[in-house]
């Protein structure tokens, strides 16, 4: 995978999860405007991870892994979640799942 592929995968991630935490904290809160932001965030993430000129079982496929990272990452740090030992197994499970993905199509 080229470091490009790389940074839109990260980039699209950080889209997403951050899309969804302003609309989880829109809807909690009763903020409206926070919800239109995680839709047009959200959006915007479908647009950059399709940039990647992939077949779209492959380009899901191997994102899926990233997205996991990123999503886990942020609730532990961004939201100081404790993370289960049980998540971290899931986690590297799907990461090799995306790692067998990508070895796939060479």
């Amino acid at each position: 995978m080229t470091l490009l592929a790389w940074v839109i995968f990260i980039a699209a991630a950080i889209l997403e999860v951050g899309g969804d935490a302003v609309i989880r904290r829109g809807l909690r809160g009763g903020i409206v405007w926070f919800v239109i932001l995680g839709f047009v965030t959200l959006g915007c993430y479908g647009v950059v991870v399709n940039t990647v000129k992939w077949d779209f079982s492959r380009l899901l496929g191997v994102y899926v892994a990233v997205f996991a990272v990123v999503s886990v990452l942020t609730g532990r740090f961004i939201f100081r979640e404790s993370i289960p030992p049980t998540t971290w197994v899931g986690l590297a499970i799907i990461v090799v799942g995306g790692a067998v993905i990508q070895a796939g199509h060479g």
